[in-house]
């Protein structure tokens, strides 16, 4: 599970079409979910995209499944995912996008879990 977080426009929507299309699905395909609370999109992996941020309530989310898609054989990545702090799994990445101007984002990852926080150590070597 991924947690994306940041102001309307900051580019999360925008962050899902580029996993997406690195899983192999139709980047052109990933709309905002705002509405509907969650899409599916099938690739080599599917993504499940959330966004919580219309969310009234806990029993809301939980009566549309979300919890099937957070634990499900995909990729899970949830807009606004502060909005329903009880239904994320304790092992997950949160990642905070800011805007620093029309074409610019500042990103901060923060790993949740053994398994992410190995993940990002390995990747800060990369060059």
């Amino acid at each position: 599970m991924i947690g994306l977080a940041g102001d309307l426009g900051a580019g999360k929507t925008t962050l899902v079409k580029g996993v997406a299309r690195g899983l192999g699905s139709d980047p052109d395909a990933v709309t905002s979910p705002t509405f509907t609370f969650l899409h599916v999109y099938k690739g080599r992996i599917p993504v499940y995209h959330a966004d919580l941020y219309r969310l009234e309530n806990v029993a809301q989310a939980l009566d549309l499944g979300i919890e099937e898609y957070l634990g499900g054989d995909g990729v899970a990545l949830v807009e606004w995912f502060a909005n329903a702090p009880s239904l994320l799994p304790s092992r997950r990445l949160e990642i905070f996008l800011e805007v620093e101007g029309a074409e610019r984002r500042k990103i901060r990852l923060e790993a949740r879990g053994e398994g992410w926080q190995k993940l990002l150590e390995e990747a800060a070597t990369w060059r």
